[in-house]
This record gives structure tokens, C-alpha cells and sequence, in this order.
């Protein structure tokens, strides 16, 4: 059995989901799309299916969302429909609910929030709604676990009823040409006919073009333009203020408010932190708190599992075991040094992606991220960016993966392919790792480091879009972003550690499985030659390894950077696979001497630069061509990618070489001010007129 769980964005629609199925969910892609599919089986019910629909406000064809969830609803036609809506604002919640009814499929509506509600002072007559609506109506509290298991068991036992008591929203001409419409539909579910009708009278082209139904509209046009002119209206909009018409009703009949012009505490707040002139110092001092909370914190169990989980126990311990078992040298040497140390040592940095993620979700769950999205759409707007490219930018704190596929969401082409390019440049949890050993070995007292290479990251970010939108493949109008504030509240401790556990998992995957790959890659390369003659990784007959020799064929590239040794080239090269394995490859390469021996402290800073803005990992890089939708677009996205890091490296490497250790001003200098002032010139130069979404790629 399969129970849709369908409703608008932050009516507490996953905080039900989280409490109906626990850790038995399953998270992945809807086919064809990277819209995220959720599902997970009902507790004490395996053979029920709780399908946690994308949060929408209809299902109107305007987003991928919407018709991710309409073409669910309609083709796979589940059991049974949970319609959770937030009781605080029912109105707006009950415009998905008149269309979901109009489906035909068994429907509980789960009237959610009903603590707040009652908080507030307010009433909701649920057996004069249950009787308006013509579904069975229950009151639940989600983030209080109140009403979630039997509203879930209702879903069951009406699932089998065919018979839904639909109201009757039309009247007049309206409905007399909506039913003559229905009573011509014989290829359709029965159930679904009045639906059906009510798309092809808004002259719906997806339902029309998808069941062949132009010659049936071209029927009725005549009717409908009669009604659209006796309406003075369009006829989408007509069926949209009857909707509107109806739920007014309901509310004027079933819900009482308390009189009060007394704000609420949400608004209070947002007086404070979404304030004009606060928002920005707010935000900068929550995130740095965050970020050297998750350093100081995460650095303590860090340290642990490094040198005692894994330097005192397993290693030893797993030594010992294959040597007391007479396992050939070169297979323990793998299977230690090359496969337990470098994955040992990403998993070091497993406290600290989960301390940052804790953070992170507590941030989220209480409704603060909202209204960050909210402040920066105010800031990008003033720079001609939209507003909706900061939700996969912030995404991109935890993997560009997920990021660059959440750009799904923007309409608008030229922001949309904007936003994949510019989204990986806000530091991941991969390059949260780059940014702890390089801090921790060179920069030991400038705890505010990490959090300055994200703002320094969000500034390129919007430094770049500036300069992107004023090229002609850019250049347009800003697409309008409209989002919901949801009211703060405690963050639920299920949903918080549910989200830490599925980002923990994803990390502790990767590690096991392209770290693993790229580990015993690694391993076999250091230890060698080309002839294939082992060697003993400890031994100085390392410089004549395949990993050192392709390590000094590449070096050269990076001199220019201030690492131009084998080992910095060989640690740029190996990032690109997975930026997990940059700070481990360094460590593994500079050996007793400490990676102090590798870097000046102004090179140290350039590496870790190029490794944060160049192109991320070839999972990320994949989903950049793929999203792109077309080569030349993703090659160009890479390349601008690769110039970008590598020019920033170069600029803070020489000049800050020359600026704070002594160098001689020279070529490079002059190159770098070249580069600078080419920057700025790119950020203030007066944008071109655009020539329509046919302009050519033209940079």
C-alpha cells in the first residue's frame, strides 16, 4: 500500500514524514529528474509505503516540483492522499487541498499545528470542516508526535473506500460546461474525470498534449471564451477565485480567530534579525560562532580518532593481526598504509562534518535559514543576482552534488546555469577538511580563518555573478523569488539527528567506497615504478615511484602558485577526484616532517585557495555537465572554474609574497596587478543590453 503524503512548503509535511517512518526511509531522484524522491515504511506497518511528496502550493505545471507531484498523483495514483496543512494559515494551505479533492483518491486532510492554533487563541470546528471538505478531517501536532499515528491508520482504512463525498465548488455556466467536458472524457480514471475537465478548461497544455484532448478543448473553446468574457477574466484565473471563493467560505465557517493586533514572537524577532542594517552583522557573527564551535569542538574528537582510534588501535592492532597470520609484506602495506590510513583519515574529519551539520540542521529546523535566503535575496537583487541562486548556494555547504542539482528550481535559463557555475565555490564539508589541516599546520592562533574562507567564497560568489550578468550570455532581467517564512519554533531533535545521520552516512559512503577506489590507486602508484618493481612506501626509493614521477610532470604548473614540489602537484591532482583526499595525500606525503615542510605559510594559504576554487570533485564536475544540458555550456562552467582558482592562488600567493614576506617585486607582481584590476574592470563596467534568450555564448 502506498500513502502520498502531499502539502505546501513548511506546513511540518517532513516533520511527519520523519515521525510515520523513522530511519526507515529511503532518499534518491525522481526518474528523469533531480527533484529528490522521498520514501520510507510506516512503523509497525512494513507493508506500507509513506511517499513524502515535494512541498507545493498547487498542481499547477509552474515548477519541477508541481509536476513531479501532480504526475505521481495522477499516473501512480496512491492508495491513499495525507493532506497536512498548517492550521495557523489554513487559507492558503486549502487552495492544494481543493484540487487534491478533485483527484478523486481516498483523502485525509491533517490539520497540523493545532498546539500554535490553540496558543493563539484560535478555534477550528474540525466536524464542520470534515463536513465542508467531504474527506475525513484529523488534528494533529507533527512536532509534538500528537495526532501522526492515527492519522497514518486512518490513511489505511479509508484507502480501500471508493467513494469520496467531493464538494461542489462551481456553479452556473462554470460548472454546466465543466460537466459536459467530464461526461466527453472516456480515456481517463473515473476518478480523476472532474480533475481532468477542470485542466482542460484552464487549457492546461501538459494534460492536453499529453492525452490528446485539443480536439476536445477546440470543442469547448467557444463556451470558455463566453465565460472568460462574461467573467472579464482569464479562465485559469476564474477557476482560481473560485477556489479562493470556496475556502472563504470554509474559514468564515469553521475557524474563529482571537481579535488581537498584538504581534507575534516570530514577527518580534524578525524585526531584529531580518532588520536592513542588522541582518548581515547578525548572520556573519551566527556563522563564525558556528564555525569555530565546530573547529574547537570537532578538533577535541578529532585528535582523538586520529592519533588514538586509529594510530593506537586499529592500525596496530590490524599490523599485528595480518603479520601474526604471515600475510605477504606488500598486501599488509597496502592494506595499512594505504587503505586503513588514507580512509582513517578522512574519517578523522567525520566529528567535525557532523558537529557543522548539527549546527547546520538546528539552523534550519527553527526557520532561521528562511530568513537568511530571504536577507541575501535582498542583498544579491542590489547586484542584479536573484535571490532563489542563494537555497543550492547554501546547499553547497554540504556537497556540491546536491547543490548543483537544486538549481532545478530556477526558471530563468541564464540564472539558472549561472547559479551551477558559481555554487561549488562556497566551501563543502570536503573542503572544510582543506581548510582545518592547512589552519591547523600554519594558522594555529586565526581560529576566524575558516569562517572568512566562506565569506570570502559567498563574496567571489557575488563578485562573479556581477561580472557574469554583465557578459551577453547573462544579461536580463532578475527572476522574482517569492518564498515562505515559516514561524520559528524549537528545533525538533528527531528531524535534527535524522538530517546529521543522513549526511554522516553520505560521508561515511564516500570514504568506503570512491575514497577506498582512490586510496588503493594511490597506494599502488607510491609504491611503483613504471617497470611495476615494488617498493617500500617507507624507503627513500619512493623518488623513483609512478606517483612522484607524474607528481613532477605536473609541478611546474604550480610553481607560479608557490608549491611547485611533486607533492603539492600530486595533492592538486588526486583533490579533483574527491577534495577529501588533498589534506590526506599531503599528510601521507610529507611524512615525519609534517606538512610545515612542504609549504610556506603564504603558499600553504594559495594551495588551499586553488583547492577551494577550482573545480570541485568529478561527482561534481559530473553534475555540472549533466545539469548544464549541453557540453559546450559545461566545458565553459569547468574552464571558468579552473581560471578563476588558479588566478586567485596566483594573486594572494605573489602578492601576498611580496606584501608580508619580503619578496623583490617582479613579474608576477605586475601579472597580479594586471589580473586585479581586469577583475575589477569585469565587476563595474556598464552591462550590455541583452538580445533575447537566443544570444550566443559571448564572455
Amino acid at each position: 500500500m502506498k500513502i502520498a503524503l502531499a502539502g505546501n512548503p513548511n506546513s511540518g509535511k517532513t516533520t511527519l514524514f520523519n515521525d510515520l517512518t523513522g530511519s526507515s526511509q529511503y532518499v534518491g531522484n525522481w526518474p528523469g529528474v533531480t527533484v529528490e524522491k522521498k520514501e520510507g515504511k510506516l512503523k509497525k506497518h512494513k507493508d506500507v509505503i509513506i511517499q513524502d511528496l515535494p512541498g507545493i502550493y498547487s498542481l499547477s505545471p509552474y515548477s519541477m516540483e508541481e509536476v513531479v507531484s501532480r504526475r505521481y498523483l495522477v499516473n501512480e495514483k496512491p492508495d491513499a492522499i495525507i493532506n497536512i496543512i498548517d492550521g495557523t494559515n489554513i487559507e492558503r494551505n486549502l487552495y492544494l487541498t481543493t484540487q487534491l479533492l478533485e483527484l478523486g483518491l481516498p483523502m485525509v486532510v491533517a490539520v497540523n499545528m493545532m498546539d500554535l492554533v490553540e496558543k493563539n487563541g484560535d478555534h477550528i470546528d474540525m466536524n464542520a470542516l470534515e463536513k465542508m471538505l467531504g474527506c475525513h478531517v484529523m488534528p494533529i501536532s507533527a512536532l509534538k508526535g500528537k495526532g501522526s499515528r492515527e492519522v497514518a491508520e486512518l490513511a489505511i482504512s479509508i484507502a480501500n473506500k471508493k467513494v469520496l463525498n467531493r464538494p461542489e465548488l462551481y456553479e452556473g455556466p462554470l460548472l454546466s460546461t465543466i460537466k459536459s467536458i467530464e461526461s466527453e472524457l472516456s480515456n481517463v480514471d473515473q476518478r480523476m474525470k472532474r480533475w481532468f475537465a477542470v485542466k482542460v478548461f484552464e487549457r492546461d497544455e501538459k494534460v492536453i498534449n499529453e492525452l490528446n484532448l485539443s480536439s476536445l478543448l477546440a470543442k469547448y473553446e467557444k463556451n470558455i471564451k463566453k465565460i472568460e468574457d462574461d467573467e472579464d477574466d482569464d479562465s485559469e484565473s476564474i477557476i482560481t477565485t473560485t477556489r479562493y471563493e470556496y475556502i472563504s467560505n470554509i474559514v468564515n465557517d469553521c475557524v474563529t480567530r482571537k481579535s488581537s493586533t498584538q504581534a507575534s514572537l516570530s514577527d518580534k524577532i524578525d524585526k531584529i534579525v531580518t532588520n536592513r542594517i542588522l541582518a548581515l552583522p547578525i548572520f556573519a557573527v551566527i556563522m563564525t560562532l558556528m564555525f569555530k564551535a565546530t573547529i574547537d569542538i570537532g578538533g577535541i574528537a578529532q585528535g582523538w580518532v586520529e592519533e588514538t582510534l586509529f594510530g593506537e588501535w586499529i592500525m596496530p592492532f590490524v599490523e599485528g593481526l595480518l603479520k601474526s597470520l604471515g600475510v605477504n609484506s606488500w598486501i599488509t602495506d597496502l592494506v595499512v598504509n594505504g587503505i586503513i590510513n588514507t580512509c582513517g583519515f578522512v574519517l578523522t574529519f567525520l566529528p567535525l562534518i557532523l558537529i557543522l551539520f548539527l549546527f547546520i540542521s538546528i539552523l534550519e529546523d527553527s526557520g532561521y535559514m528562511a530568513r537568511v535566503a530571504f536577507i541575501m535575496d535582498r542583498i544579491f537583487r542590489k547586484f542584479g543576482l536573484s535571490g532563489k541562486s542563494f537555497i543550492p548556494i547554501l546547499i553547497g555547504a554540504g556537497c556540491g552534488v546536491p547543490a548543483i542539482m537544486g538549481t532545478r528550481t530556477i526558471e530563468n535559463e541564464k540564472d539558472r546555469r549561472m547559479t551551477i557555475m558559481l555554487a561549488t565555490f562556497i566551501p563543502c564539508s570536503a573542503k572544510l577538511e582543506i581548510i582545518t589541516i592547512i589552519t591547523a599546520a600554519f594558522f594555529k592562533e586565526m581560529w576566524w580563518l575558516a569562517p572568512a574562507m566562506y565569506f570570502l567564497g559567498m563574496a567571489i560568489i557575488i563578485l562573479s555573478g556581477i561580472a557574469l550578468k554583465k557578459t551577453r550570455a547573462f544579461a536580463g532581467e532578475v527572476a522574482p523569488f517569492v518564498m515562505e517564512l515559516p514561524a520559528y519554533h524549537v528545533p525538533q531533535v528527531k528531524t535534527v539527528l535524522l538530517r546529521v545521520w543522513d549526511r554522516a552516512k553520505e560521508y561515511v559512503i564516500k570514504a568506503g567506497t570512491i575514497i577506498f577506489t582512490f586510496a588503493v590507486i594511490l597506494w599502488f602508484l607510491s609504491n611503483h615504478t613504471w617497470s611495476l618493481q615494488y617498493i617500500d612506501g617507507e624507503s627513500a626509493e619512493i623518488a623513483h615511484s609512478m606517483l612522484r614521477s607524474i607528481g613532477e610532470f605536473i609541478a611546474p604548473l604550480f610553481k607560479p602558485l608557490g608549491f611547485g614540489n611533486w607533492q603539492g602537484g600530486v595533492a592538486v591532482l588526486v583533490a579533483e577526484g574527491a577534495k577529501e583526499l588533498a589534506p590526506a595525500i599531503v599528510d601521507t606525503l610529507a611524512g615525519k616532517a609534517g606538512i610545515a615542510s612542504l609549504f610556506t605559510p603564504v603558499a600553504a594559504f594559495s594551495f588551499m585557495t586553488l583547492n577551494l576554487f577550482d573545480p570541485p570533485c568529478t561527482a561534481a564536475m559530473g553534475a555540472i555537465m549533466r545539469e548544464m544540458g549541453d557540453k559546450k555550456w559545461g566545458v565553459f562552467a569547468i574552464l571558468y572554474q579552473v581560471v578563476l582558482g588558479y588566478a586567485l592562488s596566483f594573486v594572494f600567493y605573489n602578492m601576498g609574497s611580496w606584501l608580508f614576506y619580503g619578496a623583490s617585486f617582479g613579474l608576477t607582481q605586475i601579472i597580479s596587478i594586471v589580473i586585479i584590476f581586469f577583475a575589477i574592470y569585469m565587476v563595474v563596467r556598464p552591462a550590455p543590453k541583452a538580445k533575447g534568450a537566443a544570444a550566443a555564448l559571448e564572455v
